[in-house]
């Protein structure tokens, strides 16, 4: 049996830009995949905190220290700049796994830069 978990999380993304005639993704700022541990090309779910919308996308790599937060294509259509997002990604996990899984999660302020950074760990600790 696999188990999904949350793997990593930013909260509290501030929307950038939103350009429709992109062809797909969601572009995030380079330091924050890399604090986040989230990858390029990596499948997300992301909520608008504004109008409750989720939708799924994948990342691709923005400007390092440039606080982009770029959702683009069909998805723009979903969110406006300033909108306040919740960006996901999960695992699979065997139950043995999932007891020492922690999830890496980064808070944001208004210009999406990092004021809180914690492992959120799935045995509540």
């Amino acid at each position: 049996m696999l188990l999904t978990l949350l793997r990593a999380k930013i909260h509290g993304a501030i929307v950038t830009q939103a350009n429709r005639d992109y062809v797909g993704s969601i572009t995030i700022d380079k330091e924050l995949l890399k604090k986040s541990g989230l990858l390029a090309g990596e499948k997300v779910l992301v909520a608008d905190i504004h109008n409750g919308v989720r939708f799924e996308t994948y990342i691709i790599t923005g400007p390092a220290k440039s606080g982009i937060i770029g959702i683009n294509g069909a998805a723009a259509h979903l969110v406006k700049p300033g909108d306040k997002l919740i960006i996901m990604a999960f695992a699979l996990l065997t139950p043995e796994e999932a007891a020492r899984h922690a999830a890496e999660v980064l808070v944001l302020d208004s210009a999406n830069a990092v004021v809180q950074q914690f492992k959120l760990h799935s045995s509540g600790e």
